[in-house]
């Protein structure tokens, strides 16, 4: 009768090891892969790349720092901004 019953509890246990496999590889994987390029982009920042904010500022970097950032966004304001709250960098195109 223990035969039955491990081979039971294994095919219950079975769809929610599969379900578990299937979410890690649709949300868990790609978030992780979407958070260190993140992390990489703001870690390579320099002087003069455009970003935009998550409040949707667009600045200029003036000065990378350790854990800060002295963005410019306008002629006359340059304020310091948390390294975490860069959202992307903006990617200028030049026109022909």
């Amino acid at each position: 009768m223990l035969e039955g019953q491990s081979g039971g509890i294994l095919f219950q246990i079975f769809p929610l090891i599969l379900i578990f496999v299937v979410f890690y590889f649709l949300i868990i994987k790609p978030d992780q892969k979407r958070k260190k390029e993140h992390a990489q982009m703001v870690a390579d920042l320099k002087k003069g790349d455009k970003i935009v904010t998550n409040g949707g500022l667009i600045a200029v970097v003036i000065k990378p720092e350790e854990d800060f950032i002295k963005i410019e966004l306008n002629d006359n304001t340059i304020v310091k901004l948390d390294r975490s709250f860069v959202a992307k960098k903006v990617e200028i195109v030049e026109k022909a």
